[in-house]
């Protein structure tokens, strides 16, 4: 009788959970109940190199170092860009263009070369913590990184631009 009680609610529990999971959210990508933020403007600098942004949401002009280059696959030196701020994996659909204040990763494309880079701050300790709010105005961290090796990169708006 015990049995037969525990298997009902299990069934009832999966059940449940399985109607919950498959209902699309209506908010996907995740996107906050305020104004979108006007796009980047203005010369964005690390020690890793630079990006200037033009300030239509689409264009970038970048000039990364050669550590940067390598990580990423992208030309080292100064290169006329377009860039999108991505979302990150939602199955079932994988990477969707965002407002950057929800953005996960950027991806950048020179010429017909991409790169999908994750927006992240890289602690002292070298975690990297992801997530929405990650990118501001005023502030883009960036981590860089194949298999063997990792750069994270702040990008920080110059001040006067």
């Amino acid at each position: 009788m015990i049995r037969r009680i525990i298997m009902t609610a299990l069934c009832a529990l999966l059940v449940s959970a399985g109607t919950a999971c498959s209902s699309k959210p209506d908010n996907m990508p995740y996107e906050p109940d305020t104004p979108e933020p006007d796009a980047h403007a203005g010369l964005f600098v690390s020690e890793y190199g630079t990006m200037e942004f033009s300030g239509d949401g689409e264009s970038v002009t970048i000039d990364f170092s050669d550590e940067l280059a390598e990580l990423s696959g992208l030309p080292s030196g100064r290169h006329e860009a377009a860039y999108v701020f991505l979302s990150g994996d939602l199955p079932p659909h994988g990477s969707m263009p965002v407002r950057y204040d929800t953005a996960h990763e950027l991806k950048i494309t020179v010429d017909d070369v991409s790169s999908v880079i994750d927006m992240a701050i890289v602690a002292e300790d070298g975690k990297a913590y992801l997530g929405v709010g990650t990118v501001t105005p005023e502030k883009i961290p960036m981590l860089f990184r194949s298999e063997e090796s990792y750069i994270p990169a702040v990008f920080e708006k110059q001040k006067g631009d």
